[in-house]
């Protein structure tokens, strides 16, 4: 299809496009966005955390909220996103492609953002459900393409600045009043003037030459509310379908979740010890629990956990992928172990598991470390802990991503 086919086939859907649409679509996917990167940089940091960062251990629900925000965020994006492209990419092929500078920069900006947005949206949705066919590393690749989509964002929103202005301070119902009148043929000028002043997307206004009364009647005012309600029920659709998995009251509802909340003592696995090839080495009657640190090493038995002072807390559970569970943890203060090992208070704790795998260690904040309900646990729900849990003895902190709860614990080591 030829790009004047393109421009003349959308002629006829052209209310659709007005500015006063696409800029409210725009505002809502670019809010979508900002606490997509806020809230995935947050995970980020706690998981890999440079050194002037500190994270806190209260309130214990903290990342349960951050995660899930982040996750409901980005699915709520892609109906939006999907509105969005659907009402402006016919101005993708407008004559001409380049024009002046403004329009290169917008151009540019436009084409790593759209580019940079559907690549972290559709990878994020693949994460979600623990699909994975490529062979970057997805939390690297996900991380650096986040300041790729932002700084583009930030780049578009700059040079679309007075059109959003200017949209956003006409009502969606209101007739327009900048039409101007046809220009006579030999005063129609180039076209790079006109493209400077339209110059994307969002300025969806079409030909300015229109009447207003046949751009701006009922049904185009109809048309314009139905593709602004649409865009809303299609994204609070795709909320809900995956807010469940966060939010328990919405459970029922959540039915696009990869997690039903289900699984071995009500609670969900990511990874099974089959999986992770340790079944064995945790059912082991041999299996001992190292602690290392200034007072030198400690070996204990699992029947030797159970003699310590057993500690009962409600803690949740939350997973990068958005799901989050509260449960009933019982064990031992992470504390007690720390002091036993000759721990100054000071440092953070690591903890080793069984499982080799990419999340097979764990380094955990000071905060936590400190915090009593911080446990090594050795029952879930008034059980003992199933073997996919993490038994014979696992990692619960408060406000900690679930990979870093560390299952199937071999060492403690002081650093």
């Amino acid at each position: 299809m030829s790009i004047d086919r393109i421009t003349t086939t959308s002629a006829a859907a052209e209310p659709l496009r007005d500015r006063r649409v696409t800029t409210r679509v725009g505002l809502a996917l670019a809010t979508c966005f900002v606490v997509c990167f806020v809230t995935g940089l947050l995970s980020h940091w706690i998981q890999h955390p440079p050194d002037w960062f500190a994270w806190i251990s209260r309130p214990a629900w903290l990342y349960r909220v951050t995660q899930g925000l982040h996750v409901i965020s980005g699915v709520t994006a892609i109906p939006l996103l999907l509105v969005k492209l659907g009402i402006v990419y016919p101005k993708l092929f407008e004559r001409p492609l380049i024009g002046s500078p403004v329009r290169a920069i917008e151009r540019m900006s436009i084409a790593v953002l759209v580019s940079s947005a559907i690549f972290q949206l559709v990878t994020g949705l693949m994460n979600i459900a623990q699909w994975y066919p490529w062979r970057f590393f997805f939390p690297s690749a996900h991380y650096a393409m986040a300041y790729v989509a932002i700084g583009a964002l930030l780049i578009h929103i700059a040079v679309k600045l007075p059109i959003i202005r200017d949209a956003l301070e006409s009502p969606v119902d209101a007739e327009r009043t900048d039409v101007t009148p046809p220009a006579a043929p030999e005063d129609s000028g180039d076209d790079d003037a006109v493209d400077d002043e339209d110059v994307g997307e969002d300025d969806g206004a079409g030909d300015m030459t229109e009447p207003a009364e046949e751009r701006d009647g009922l049904g185009s005012l109809l048309t314009r509310r139905t593709v602004l309600r649409s865009a809303w029920v299609a994204a609070g659709i795709g909320a809900v379908a995956f807010a469940g998995q966060t939010v328990t009251p919405l459970r029922r509802l959540a039915v696009l979740a990869p997690r039903s909340g289900e699984g071995p003592q009500a609670l969900p696995i990511n990874r099974t010890a089959a999986q992770a090839g340790i079944v064995a080495a945790a059912q082991s009657p041999d299996h001992r629990l190292l602690l290392t640190g200034p007072g030198g090493e400690h070996v204990l038995t699992l029947d030797q956990l159970r003699a310590m002072p057993q500690h009962t807390v409600r803690l949740p559970i939350a997973c990068v992928e958005g799901w989050s569970v509260e449960a009933e943890w019982t064990g031992v203060r992470l504390a007690d172990l720390a002091a036993m090992a000759g721990h100054g208070g000071d440092t953070d704790v690591r903890m080793v598991s069984l499982d080799r795998g990419l999340y097979g260690t764990a380094d955990i904040p000071i905060a936590q470390v400190r915090n009593p309900s911080t446990l090594i646990a050795l029952r879930l729900n008034g059980a003992e802990l199933d073997v996919d849990h993490g038994y014979p003895c696992r990692l619960i902190a408060p406000n900690l991503p679930g990979v870093m709860q560390t299952k199937w614990l071999s060492r403690i080591e002081m650093l």
